[in-house]
């Protein structure tokens, strides 16, 4: 009986990677989303954070730029300041940099950021697509809440089954146990990644909330059928990083 059950649960994730709702496309976010990663000096985050909360954003907005969320890993916050932007296209954005950069208020801003020395000494910039059963990405002030980051690597030509997975049962398996499925992200080139982000009460319920999700036998079952497809596990690595937005973050 098991293995049926398996077997039907593993066909239904096979179907489903090739069905999918005229409603959800309908309603698909086309914005192109990007996420900076940015590497401060020793000592330098609290430069950093006033650049921004002063300036920065407000030259975002100048040229066109969409702040959606500053936040800082919850363990070693000055290891990292990560935010996201979006734009409504990537012709648009690479023309909102161009501007950002070569405008004379932002130079004079930087210029005077750095006077004690350079600031940032690594950026990293990743390009996000929305997925088709991601939530629409509400920028809210809910209150107090963590934010959980989780970045997947995929085994070779599964990011399908993964996404599969995703859109018929994990997102409710995460509900179920009390997590916010706030936003999922695929990346543009990339046939091996899933971006996504949670929210949670706190730190404890995150931690409990996954404690739980991997013993419910659903998701077990949901797991066994769609590595039967895959020939394995689907992923080579998961991350996840607990966030916290910064207080000037419109995202909280």
């Amino acid at each position: 009986m098991k293995k049926i059950l398996l077997q039907a649960t593993a066909f239904t994730l096979l179907i489903t990677l090739f069905s999918f709702s005229l409603a959800a496309q309908q309603q698909a976010d086309t914005l192109c989303y990007e996420m900076r990663v940015y590497h401060t000096f020793p000592g330098k985050m609290p430069d950093l954070l006033n650049r921004f909360r002063s300036n920065t954003m407000r030259i975002f907005e100048k040229h066109g730029m969409t702040n959606v969320g500053y936040f800082q890993p919850i363990h070693n916050p000055d290891s990292a300041l990560i935010y996201f932007l979006s734009y409504p296209g990537r012709s648009a954005r690479d023309a909102a940099w161009k501007a950002f950069s070569a405008d004379p208020e932002w130079q004079a801003v930087a210029r005077k950021s750095e006077e004690n020395g350079k600031i940032v000494q690594q950026v990293d910039s990743y390009f996000l697509t929305t997925t088709d059963f991601s939530p629409r990405l509400r920028v809210s002030q809910a209150g107090k809440r963590v934010f959980e980051l989780r970045l997947y690597e995929t085994t070779p030509y599964n990011l399908g089954l993964l996404l599969a997975r995703f859109r018929n049962h994990s997102t409710k398996l995460f509900a179920k146990q009390g997590m916010e499925n706030l936003v999922y992200w695929t990346q543009p080139g990339n046939d091996h990644s899933l971006i996504y982000l949670l929210g949670h009460r706190d730190e404890a319920a995150a931690k409990a909330a996954f404690a739980a999700f991997r013993a419910d036998p659903d998701w077990r079952a949901v797991r066994q059928a769609s590595e039967l497809l895959g020939g394995g596990s689907l992923t080579v690595s998961v991350r996840s990083i607990l966030l916290k937005p910064t207080d000037f973050s419109p995202w909280k």
